[in-house]
């Protein structure tokens, strides 16, 4: 009987895995009935060759991340996540529409959410402080950092510390910036990753994976939007509004969307300003960029 060994996915190189075996890296192909894999994976393979072997199971997750694909299709991006942290800054402009896409996802898929101020030394508009007021009011975790100037550094580091976590955000927020503050090495990593598939450079064109060096793990994934609002029903999307879940259930139906319907609950809570209009206004948004089903 061939000989399973466990791994962790690290990521996707070319056509092939890459998969990390007791501190090894092998390259490895997949079984054809096996689902796509993901960054963050835990794995069962057997190995084939030196630094080559086939993903032969995957092992159960506890959270997946998943972009839209062809179609309605979805495609995972990473796996196993403990926490997502969203990345903002003033410059380039506050996308808070985004930041709510991305909790709302996280509150339905059971990861826990922080928010990253970037360049936080950067002077902040009231309406900003006001709308991060809120966010912290609902319980979010908020970190003022400046990845230039090396400050809240140390208290991000202690956070992802024996959890699996990835950044998002919009581009430009400075996610490098801080991926590289806290991976000091993410070069010398990469290129180690590259030598051992035998594959070049910049041929990593998923999620990820790197150990950091107080402990824990980062995904690191290219794009900016790297999940949508797929595989979200529009109940679900209302149940991301954290806010809104102790006011859905007094809705007098049960199908209430939260919109002009008789008895609603949620739409009384924001006309007495019990629930941020803001937010609510940005709910009834995603609503209808919710993909058609």
């Amino acid at each position: 009987m061939t000989e399973l060994h466990a791994g962790l996915v690290i990521s996707h190189l070319g056509k092939g895995v890459a998969v990390e075996v007791d501190g090894n890296i092998i390259l490895c192909q997949t079984r054809r009935k096996l689902e796509t894999v993901a960054a963050g994976d835990q794995v069962m393979i057997t190995i084939v060759a030196k630094d080559q072997g086939r993903i032969e199971q995957l092992l159960p997750r506890h959270s997946l991340l998943e972009r839209p694909n062809k179609g309605r299709k979805t495609r995972p991006v990473a796996a196993n996540i403990d926490q997502i942290f969203v990345a903002f800054a003033t410059e380039p402009y506050c996308d808070f529409l985004l930041i709510d896409q991305y909790l709302a996802i996280c509150e339905n898929r059971n990861i826990n959410a922080l928010l990253i101020y970037n360049k936080s030394d950067l002077a902040t508009v009231d309406s900003i402080e006001q709308e991060l007021a809120t966010y912290q009011n609902l319980g979010y975790t908020l970190f003022r950092v400046s990845a230039i100037k090396n400050q809240g550094i140390a208290e991000l580091q202690q956070a992802l510390c024996k959890k699996i976590s990835i950044f998002t955000g919009q581009s430009g927020v400075g996610k490098s910036s801080l991926t590289n503050a806290l991976i000091p090495d993410k070069e010398l990593k990469t290129n180690t990753v590259s030598a051992t598939t035998k594959h070049g450079r910049h041929t990593t064109t998923a999620a990820t994976l790197y150990h950091l060096p107080a402990g824990g793990d980062l995904i690191d994934s290219p794009g900016v939007a790297i999940f949508g609002l797929a595989g979200l029903s529009e109940n679900q999307l209302a149940y991301g509004y954290r806010e809104f879940q102790a006011f859905i259930e007094k809705c007098k139906f049960n199908d209430c969307r939260h919109l002009l319907d008789k008895g609603c609950a949620v739409r009384v809570a924001v006309e007495n300003g019990t629930i941020s209009l803001a937010r609510y206004q940005r709910f009834l948004k995603l609503r209808e960029k919710m993909p058609t089903r």
